[in-house]
C-alpha cells in the first residue's frame, strides 16, 4: 500500500499485572497501514485491545515497543508536549460519550480546540464553525446548552468539534454505541460523507455490524492481531 497516512509496525503493547509476574500483553507486534482519505473499521470483543490500538495511532497512548509513523513521522519518539500539538492540529477524536462541557452553549464547546492554537484568526474560525453546524444540521442548535439536546444532537456537536481544526484524520471510539438505530445509523451516514467530501482518513473502532460495513476495509483485533473481517 502506497503513500499510508497512518502505518503502525510492529506495535507490541502490554500491561504490568499486580498477581502475575507475566504482563498482561494487549497488541502483538501487530502491523497496520491506512492510506489517505481511506475509511477503515476495527471490530472485536470487549477488551480486546481496540481502543488500545486507536490511543496509540492518536498519539494518545504509546506503544510499549514499535514505531507509529503519520506521513512518514515517527510520533511514538515525540514527547507529550509534541503529541498534543500533533493531536490539536492533525486528528480529529469522537468519542461514544460526547464530552461536551455542560455551561458552554454547542457553538462554544465546537471552538474549544481552537484555544490551543496560537493565533487563530477568529473570523475564519467562525465562518467554519457556521459551516460544520450547518454540515451536521445544528445550525438552529448554536445557542443551545448540551442538555437542551438529543443524545444524536450532542454527538453530532462531537463530530463538528472534531472538525474544527480541520484535521486530516478522524479517529472514532465506539461513535455510535450510546445511540438508538435510527440514530446510529444517522451518525454513521454523517462520518462516511465527511469522509468522502474532505477526504478524511478515517478510523472506527466499533461493536456496530451497520457501520462498520460502511467502511472500506473491516479488520478485527483478537489475540493481539489483527485480521481482515469479511
Amino acid at each position: 500500500m502506497k503513500n499510508a497516512m497512518i502505518e503502525l509496525k510492529n506495535i507490541h503493547k502490554q500491561y504490568p499485572r499486580n498477581n502475575s509476574p507475566a504482563p498482561l500483553v494487549v497488541l502483538d507486534n501487530l502491523n497496520l497501514q491506512i492510506s489517505a482519505g481511506e475509511s477503515l473499521a476495527i471490530v472485536g470483543p470487549s477488551g480486546c485491545g481496540k481502543s488500545t490500538l486507536l490511543h496509540i495511532a492518536g498519539a494518545l497512548d504509546v506503544p510499549t515497543s514499535g514505531t507509529v509513523l503519520l506521513n512518514n513521522r515517527d510520533i511514538s519518539q515525540l514527547n507529550e508536549k509534541q503529541r498534543a500539538n500533533i493531536r490539536n492540529r492533525e486528528i480529529g477524536f469522537i468519542f461514544q460519550l460526547h464530552y461536551l462541557l455542560p455551561q458552554c452553549t454547542v457553538q462554544e464547546n465546537i471552538l474549544l480546540p481552537t484555544l490551543a492554537n496560537s493565533s487563530p484568526n477568529n473570523d475564519q474560525v467562525g465562518q467554519y464553525a457556521h459551516q460544520l453546524l450547518k454540515a451536521v444540521e445544528l445550525t438552529e442548535f448554536a445557542d443551545y446548552l448540551p442538555g437542551q439536546l438529543s443524545g444524536g444532537q450532542r454527538q453530532r456537536a462531537a463530530v463538528a468539534r472534531a472538525l474544527i481544526n480541520k484535521p486530516s484524520i478522524i479517529l472514532a471510539d465506539e461513535p455510535t454505541g450510546s445511540l438508538d438505530e435510527h440514530t446510529a445509523e444517522t451518525i454513521g451516514e454523517l462520518l462516511i460523507k465527511l469522509n468522502c467530501e474532505h477526504q478524511l482518513t478515517l478510523l472506527v473502532v466499533t461493536h456496530s455490524p451497520s457501520l462498520a460495513g460502511k467502511m472500506n476495509r473491516t479488520y478485527k483485533l483478537a489475540n493481539g492481531q489483527l485480521e481482515l473481517h469479511q
